[in-house]
């Protein structure tokens, strides 16, 4: 899209040719920074907000950075399940209007403006219900006539002090050897091992489906017996049906491995690469071992010194190399075959089903028997490996943004952040912390196949998520996770699903399931509240389940 092509005669005029299209600068630039600097924001359709949007004269102009904000608190909204009531009614609403809704969420957004004294001012806007919609299937004339009849529906409970806005938007679902146990950060394998140890987040695949890649979310145990937990849009391709699945011993077994071979592949690219960079780093450091060695001989103390350092670390860098090489060495030869990759079965996965009553959650679950001798040795209980992609202070920074704001978390020294407490869906409301500008709100964590280690902010809403298909659409209600600022990137992307989202007081949040956004990407990412899918879903199949137990003692 040229927005600025002087050619471009509609560069300032309606994105389509309704009465209440936006212009085209403000459709697609109103959202910038909602995914980043680099990427285009979601595309606005028709908004009833009253702030004004200043188009930039052309791209040099610095743009207006807008952030999507949670909502924990409104007056009439959080009363007696009040949101519920008309985020289901506006559902209904937009059905009769034949809207291609893909979610209705309750947020707020947070912008810069310029005072006349050239200095910047933080400006909230008001509680907003925004709308997604399929891409080219709503104008600004549609929107704005549904606008009118959930600001009506709004009147009747004598609220009056919410926004509504629409944006283009798409649901979707985001798809051998003893294993290792997890390593601490003077390891030298401490990048590149994650994968093929007992942490939680293992990137798993059909063993008939390698193509499709989900997260493992959590395990449980009966008696001795260790069981795994992801989403069953993982492992079952649509091609299998929507129907119950339970083992019968008759019947060959749904194995499930440990990586699918897209995801091998890149564990072993990325060993070489980072063997590479190593390399060139060892050329550097010969090169500056050699020269301050030439100039510590002339007496120079400090180049001594400094000597001994680069020695050091030239020394380390070496023997990080051979442990890289014999480790990918193991990879290829134990590790190729896919069969030798083969963690489980599946045992148990019921119809993916929303909407399902009181609450409206999605199950969308399948249970997975393990092979306890490659978990068991090297099991931490439900673990989270915080990774090294975020520095430890880095990390604590993003959780603790204020000296003035209090938070629960506490680094663990060894990387691995145990999940104690199942976190009551009552308490998804209320945020306990704050974030750098004083906003409240409540950080989670999430460690997925794709996207790593991401830190969000939890809503104290839930939303309601729409999913198209062949065979008709898929409702469902969900607790939603925003991106934790403009600079962050999303939460989640598609392979990070069937994750386990966690607190900040090790507990259990939720379990991804999707998110709306870009193809390639997510604004916000949905889960089933963890409370609801434990209790409801799996206990109800596996009584004896328990969720919290002890792994053998850290070595």
């Amino acid at each position: 899209m040229k927005l600025w092509d002087s050619d471009d005669a509609s560069s300032l005029t309606s994105v389509d040719t309704s009465r209440h299209g936006v212009p085209k600068l403000e459709a697609y630039l109103y959202y910038h920074g909602l995914r980043g600097n680099r990427k285009p924001g979601p595309k606005l359709i028709y908004r009833t907000s009253s702030d004004i949007f200043l188009p930039p004269s052309g791209p040099s102009q610095d743009l207006r950075k807008m952030q999507l904000l949670t909502v924990h608190n409104h007056g009439k909204l959080g009363q007696d399940q009040l949101w519920a009531t008309i985020r289901d009614k506006t559902v209904r609403l937009l059905d009769r209007k034949q809207i291609k809704q893909t979610s209705v969420d309750l947020v707020r957004f947070r912008w810069e403006e310029q005072t006349e004294d050239g200095r910047g001012k933080e400006v909230t806007g008001r509680v907003t219900i925004w709308i997604g919609v399929l891409p080219d299937s709503t104008n600004g004339d549609a929107a704005f006539d549904s606008a009118q009849g959930i600001i009506e529906l709004l009147k009747e409970y004598e609220i009056d002090d919410i926004d509504i806005a629409f944006r283009e938007s798409e649901a979707q679902l985001l798809a051998g050897p003893l294993l290792y146990a997890p390593v601490n950060d003077v390891h030298p394998l401490k990048s590149v091992i994650d994968w093929v140890t007992t942490a939680l987040s293992l990137p798993i695949a059909g063993l008939r489906t390698p193509h499709m890649q989900g997260t493992l979310g959590f395990y449980f145990k009966i008696g001795e017996d260790l069981y795994g937990v992801t989403a069953r849009h993982v492992l079952f391709p649509t091609t299998e049906g929507n129907n119950l699945y339970r083992y019968n011993t008759s019947a060959p077994k749904k194995n499930v491995v440990l990586m699918g071979n897209g995801a091998f592949d890149d564990l072993l690219g990325s060993i070489q690469a980072l063997i590479g960079t190593l390399r060139n780093t060892v050329t550097v450091l010969e090169k500056r071992v050699s020269a301050h060695a030439e100039r510590a001989k002339v007496g120079n103390q400090q180049a001594a010194v400094d000597q001994g350092k680069f020695q050091q670390n030239l020394d380390e860098t070496k023997a990080t190399i051979a442990e890289l090489r014999k480790f990918w060495a193991t990879l290829k030869k134990d590790w190729s075959a896919v069969d030798n990759r083969v963690i489980g079965h599946v045992v148990w996965s019921p119809p993916i089903t929303g909407l399902n009553p009181p609450e409206g959650y999605t199950r969308d679950v399948c249970v997975i028997k393990l092979d306890k001798e490659k978990f068991i040795p090297n099991l931490r209980g439900n673990s989270v490996d915080l990774g090294t992609e975020i520095e430890a202070g880095k990390f604590m920074s993003l959780l603790y943004p204020r000296d003035d704001a209090s938070s629960e978390f506490d680094y663990p020294e060894d990387r691995l952040y145990l999940l104690q407490v199942i976190l009551a869906a009552a308490k998804i409301k209320e945020p306990n912390s704050q974030d750098l500008k004083g906003d409240p709100t409540r950080f989670v964590i999430k460690r997925g196949h794709t996207t790593f280690t991401t830190v969000g902010r939890l809503n104290g809403f839930e939303s309601h998520e729409r999913r198209y298909g062949l065979l008709g659409n898929f409702d469902s209600i969900g607790v939603a996770v925003y991106p934790y600022d403009n600079d962050s990137g999303p939460f989640s992307r598609g392979g990070d699903s069937g994750a386990a989202i966690a607190g900040t007081n090790h507990d259990f949040v939720a379990q991804l399931t999707g998110g709306t956004g870009p193809t390639d990407s997510s604004d916000i990412t949905y889960g089933t509240p963890m409370e609801w899918l434990w209790n409801k879903v799996i206990k109800v199949e596996f009584p004896s389940a328990v969720l919290f137990f002890d792994g053998p003692a850290t070595h």
